[in-house]
């Protein structure tokens, strides 16, 4: 009775510590528990003659699995009446045990049952080291939303003769973390309030970035009372009725169309002043050459002849470089033809049907569309060959096995025959480059799986490039979680997620 008063005392007196209810995100729980252990009435004793019970005490991780779901792993240590004939011999025992918790209601509940089964190993100071496979159930209470109490009773079956024992404890727990219970309500609205400015996504307009209720979620970086995606002049404030951008003159022209932003003109001359010094009819601030008169159609210039090939720099398609009337005075640089204003290859020979383009590869698609110009290909494949059905089926097979070792990037050996296969598909395809994508399912942190699923695609980019691929013709990303293919609440749809993808580009 000395020890169960203690023990409740201790309890209580942890119950003042901060802690926080463990959940997804605060995975980890610590839990001290006053043990009363029954090696009596399981091997010839009475379970009513509760004298025989014998104390013990017990420190335990539990580790958040899933919902509901826990790992358990507890450290047992107690004194104990043998088993054997001689009754006054008592026995030190040690245990460490790997349990699962199934709660049978949700965190937020003031009682929460809960059932427990695992696997543990017992060493005695005398008697040696037995296997012992414990059951139970157990009630948690909770304090407040940041500890509970529970009571705990499990009945373990040794795999040794006449081990079997019961446990009662009485215990608390406190989970490590930096948040408290947090309900289904509050999971589902952080959730749907990616940018967390208290506005749920699906009224949000700018879901990812925060912004102010009146401009419906969006950011306002001036502050003139315009959301940035609709504001011409995101970073100046300016009035709605110029989209957002100041108009320094006040000529009714913003800043940002107004050609004299700081001289008052009229909206026909794009914010200018109406003046023409030569009257030649073009306004000084459009005409370039504004104290000689000139041709509206020459810019206010008189009719020149800059490059000096005989055609007049007002119908010169090319007024900066000589070449022959028939081409509109633009030159022919590949002698095609062809002139280089309309010329879609300007420096390589071609045809007139390929817009002076070439076919290198003489696959009836001329370079400019050709995606694989120097390698012949169908025009359903834009030019470049197509990739045998044997070669597609390794590189789906690929997805599924190519394989790591569990929350790591580390390949397995038998990974390294199919990446070889790719190694040799990237030697047949001169003509394309590989990119290499990683994915991961939903369990664990978003952070943790995008870092993980990029770590697992530079591990196969770095095997590739040690099989002869040349590293400039690959690229790899990570993914996470983000593109799943496959429901990840199945177990069959988890392991479809967590994939490496392999995809032939053309270079």
């Amino acid at each position: 009775m000395r020890k169960l008063i203690l023990c409740s005392l201790f309890c209580a007196i942890m119950s003042t510590a901060t802690v926080y209810g463990q959940t997804e995100d605060d995975p980890n729980a610590l839990t001290f528990r006053a043990l009363f252990m029954d090696y009596q009435s399981q091997n010839g004793g009475n379970i009513a003659s509760f004298k025989d019970y014998n104390n013990g005490f017990e420190v335990s991780y539990t580790r958040y699995l899933a919902n509901k779901i826990n790992l358990n792993v507890p450290l047992k240590i107690g004194s104990v009446q043998s088993h054997e004939d001689v009754a006054t011999l008592r026995k030190r025992i040690i245990g460490l045990d790997a349990v699962i918790h199934y709660n049978f209601l949700e965190n937020e509940a003031p009682i929460i049952p809960y059932g427990l089964g695992g696997i543990g190993f017992v060493t005695e100071t005398q008697g040696g080291t037995n296997v012992q496979i414990p059951l139970g159930l157990g009630v948690k209470f909770r304090v407040n939303e940041r500890a509970y109490f529970s009571w705990q009773s499990e009945y373990r079956l040794a795999l040794a003769e006449d081990r079997n024992n019961l446990h009662h404890g009485l215990g608390f727990t406190y989970v490590l973390g930096e948040g408290g219970i947090t309900s289904k309500d509050n999971k589902m609205m952080l959730k749907d309030d990616a940018d967390g400015d208290g506005i749920i996504d699906d009224v949000d307009l700018c879901p990812q970035i925060a912004g102010p209720k009146e401009l419906q979620g969006c950011p306002d970086s001036d502050s003139d009372g315009i959301a940035d995606f609709e504001d011409a002049c995101p970073l100046l404030p300016g009035p709605k009725s110029l989209r957002g951008c100041p108009d320094a003159d006040g000529d009714g022209v913003s800043d940002n169309d107004d050609e004299c932003p700081n001289v008052a003109g009229t909206v026909e001359n794009n914010g200018c002043p109406s003046t023409d010094s030569d009257n030649d009819g073009v306004p000084d601030n459009v005409d370039r050459c504004p104290d000689v008169a000139g041709s509206p159609a020459n810019n206010g210039c008189p009719m020149m002849d800059a490059d000096s090939d005989g055609v007049p720099d007002d119908v010169d398609k090319c007024p900066n470089a000589a070449g022959p009337a028939n081409s509109d005075g633009c030159p022919d640089v590949d002698n095609d033809g062809i002139p280089d204003y309309l010329d879609k290859c300007p420096t390589k020979a071609g045809i007139n049907a390929f817009g002076g383009c070439p076919d290198t590869d003489n696959d009836g698609i001329d370079d400019s569309r050709d995606r694989c110009p120097e390698a012949a290909g169908p025009v359903s494949n834009n030019g470049c060959p197509e990739i045998s059905q044997a070669d597609q089926d390794v590189l789906e097979l690929a997805m599924r096995a190519v394989q790591f070792d569990t929350g790591k990037a580390t390949l397995k050996p038998e990974s390294f025959t199919i990446l070889s296969q790719i190694a040799a598909i990237m030697n047949r395809y001169p003509s394309y480059n590989l990119s290499i994508s990683g994915h991961t399912d939903n369990v664990g942190g978003a952070a943790t799986n995008q870092s993980l699923s990029e770590r697992r695609a530079k591990a196969c980019y770095e095997y590739l490039i040690t099989q002869g691929v040349s590293s400039s013709r690959m690229n790899y990303a990570g993914f996470g979680e983000s593109r799943p293919i496959a429901d990840n609440n199945t177990l069959r749809g988890k392991t479809l997620n967590r994939r490496v993808e392999f995809n032939l580009i053309p270079r």
